[in-house]
């Protein structure tokens, strides 16, 4: 039987490959984005209490209301807008799933999708399966920045969409005010849709706050905000999370995600709807993940990598030039095998493989294994 690939030139993604090598070599993991703890006793409680009670049962394709209203009080209070709950708040099946569905929504065969690379790694796959055309626009070690002249020169009469990340996954980085005013000025004018990923909103460092597309009323119209309870709530394996967007785009998510998923995870979401009812349950994400992060550099400041600290998500990108001129792919795979680490290769983010002799870790995990894997890296000698 002949099968022809819609996807020809993808295969095991590099989170795979390296988890996968780091339990061959019993490696301390920092590759996969995902803490080593568990989320918190009250919200499972409340998990268990829901399904015991017999909350089986599918949820509106929207998702449950209460759990909705919730998320647009949430919004209200950190972001100075109101959406409506009913109309322009969606349930989704994890971040993925509404990326995937905002692009099959919107992007037609033809289209062209400007990415920022790195990019996360099912951007590009999205829009192929849609039809559309991948236009990368790459930001570069060490400061991460989007030259916005640069940018705008990608933008064609075929520009259906652009996808941000902020705070950027794996740079680290984070999008400021004077971002969103120049990308305000490039679209201005124009038709073109943006898709926000803000997955890492309350993690951001060193007394910065999150710029999110929804507090600039001339983005809004055209923007599609994507956000993650997995993230949020230490719960990535259960793959819920939200879309929030203007109604008239939100009509046309609606229209592939009911066939996409129709529905989420009904007891969960009671669950979180509750477990939402406490602010500190998510403002105080920062302070909590600042710390693993300040914790993860003080125990690798001697070591051979330099780095600015993260400003956002709970990933640290370090430059090992002082340490080997290898391809990033294969400096990865040895710190994995020969000093029990494993991290992952930013080249892998790039269309082209661009290696700026950089690599992503994790910083996601309890205390005594940040310890244990800064004593290990600080054994890392030049090659």
């Amino acid at each position: 039987m002949q099968i022809t690939s819609k996807l020809p030139n993808l295969g095991t993604t590099i989170f795979t490959v390296m988890s996968g090598l780091a339990n061959q070599h019993n490696a301390i993991n920092l590759s996969q984005g995902f803490p080593n703890f568990d989320c918190d006793p009250k919200l499972k409680n409340l998990v268990s209490h829901y399904v015991q009670n017999g909350y089986n049962q599918y949820c509106p394709m929207t998702g449950l209301p209460t759990l909705t209203q919730r998320l647009a009080n949430k919004i209200e209070h950190l972001y100075q807008v109101a959406y409506n709950p009913k109309t322009e708040i969606n349930i989704t099946s994890g971040a993925t799933q509404a990326i995937f569905s905002t692009i099959h929504a919107f992007v037609h065969a033809g289209d062209e999708v400007i990415i920022v690379e790195p990019a996360y790694d099912c951007y590009q796959p999205s829009i192929q399966l849609a039809g559309g055309i991948v236009v990368p626009y790459q930001i570069k070690a060490p400061d991460w920045k989007i030259d916005w002249e640069a940018f705008g020169q990608l933008i064609t009469p075929k520009t259906k969409m652009i996808i941000l990340n902020t705070p950027h996954n794996p740079s680290g980085s984070i999008l400021i005010d004077d971002d969103y005013q120049a990308l305000q000025k490039l679209v201005a004018d124009t038709n073109i849709l943006i898709l926000s990923d803000e997955v890492y909103e309350h993690m951001i460092y060193d007394g910065q706050k999150h710029c999110s597309i929804l507090s600039y009323p001339a983005l809004r119209k055209r923007s599609l905000a994507v956000y993650s309870f997995g993230k949020t709530l230490h719960a990535t394996g259960w793959k819920l999370g939200y879309i929030v967007a203007d109604e008239a785009l939100m009509y046309e998510f609606r229209k592939v995600h009911q066939f996409d998923v129709f529905s989420s995870n009904t007891p969960m979401q009671y669950a979180i709807a509750d477990y939402l009812e406490d602010e500190s349950t998510y403002l105080g994400l920062a302070n909590f993940f600042q710390q693993k992060r300040d914790l993860f550099l003080d125990k690798i400041q001697d070591s051979p990598f330099e780095f600015i600290p993260s400003a956002g998500t709970y990933f640290q990108v370090a430059d090992y030039s002082a340490i080997s001129d290898e391809p990033d792919t294969e400096f990865a795979k040895r710190m994995t095998i020969e000093y029990g680490v494993a991290v992952i290769p930013i080249s892998v983010f790039y269309h082209n493989n661009l290696d700026n002799k950089v690599v992503r870790f994790c910083f996601a995990k309890t205390e005594d294994v940040l310890e244990e894997a800064g004593k290990l890296i600080k054994t890392i000698q030049p090659k």
